[in-house]
């Protein structure tokens, strides 16, 4: 499985961004995709979760009502829609995909990742 994310970039805070990533190697539509990001100096955290059709999605507390997870499955991609942003979604943004059961919420629960793209918010 190779997962390709892109989309990230500067701006400022306030703006949006939409970030995709573009999975082959594996059947897409069977799988839940989610985001990650991990600050400088932190933690890898969760952002969003799709399940494998789209019905179902996940958000951090922290980026309810401002982003958005979507796939389409027609085109092997997950995007992650990020509105109103602000100075501290500043970092690298992974996508993965859960081939396993597991919780949408744990990294270690996902099996395969993307190589990341940064995303820089000033103020």
């Amino acid at each position: 499985v190779q997962l390709q994310a892109c989309g990230g970039g500067l701006v400022q805070a306030g703006g949006s961004l939409r970030l995709s990533c573009a999975a082959s190697g594996r059947t897409f539509s069977t799988y839940g995709m989610g985001w990650f990001r991990q600050a400088p100096g932190k933690e890898r955290e969760f952002v969003a979760a799709t399940s494998w059709s789209g019905s179902s999605t996940y958000y951090a507390d922290s980026v309810k009502g401002r982003f958005t997870i979507s796939r389409d499955n027609a085109k092997n991609t997950v995007y992650l829609q990020m509105n109103i942003l602000k100075p501290v979604d500043t970092a690298v943004y992974y996508c993965a995909q859960r081939v396993s059961l597991g919780s949408w919420y744990s990294g270690t629960d996902y099996d395969y990742w993307g190589q990341g793209t940064q995303v820089t918010v000033s103020s």
